[in-house]
């Protein structure tokens, strides 16, 4: 069994980890010291955003390892999926402050973003690259008839 290329997470620790501190120190700020106006909630919202997107990016890495796709996911797709997660997860808390979430609001919302992904992986791979000279297979050199003088 060959080794997958995106098999190591320390190129998304540093990401994570600053977005995780970040996003949930921002919202922590908002919660504590500032008092409940627009621009707080927003930060709010911000800051949620980034945490849950910092927490969302070991699963979404993990679960692109275990189910390989073709073609395979590189650091966007990863990043991508846990911005989804973060926007997801925001949106429910969104919603539940405006009393509008009921478990089909919440699973409709969840399907409409997974189609939305599922539409973007399908475009990536349709997408068509033409072979490059180097991934083109060339003949052995026993039977090149320049390479015979």
């Amino acid at each position: 069994m060959e080794p997958r290329p995106n098999s190591s997470f320390r190129p998304y620790l540093s990401s994570a980890v600053s977005l995780v501190v970040l996003g949930w120190g921002a919202a922590a700020f908002a919660i504590l010291y500032l008092t409940p106006t627009v621009w707080a909630r927003w930060l709010l919202f911000f800051g949620g955003t980034l945490g849950l997107t910092g927490l969302a990016m070991p699963v979404t890495w993990f679960l692109n390892l275990r189910f390989p796709s073709e073609p395979p996911a590189g650091s966007t797709v990863i990043v991508r999926q846990a911005i989804w997660v973060g926007v997801y997860g925001i949106l429910l808390v969104w919603l539940q402050q405006a009393r509008l979430v009921t478990l089909w609001t919440g699973l409709g919302l969840a399907i409409g973003l997974v189609a939305i992904e599922y539409l973007v992986r399908m475009r990536e791979k349709a997408r068509w690259q033409p072979k490059s000279v180097s991934d083109e297979q060339q003949p052995p050199a026993d039977m090149n008839p320049s390479s015979k003088a």
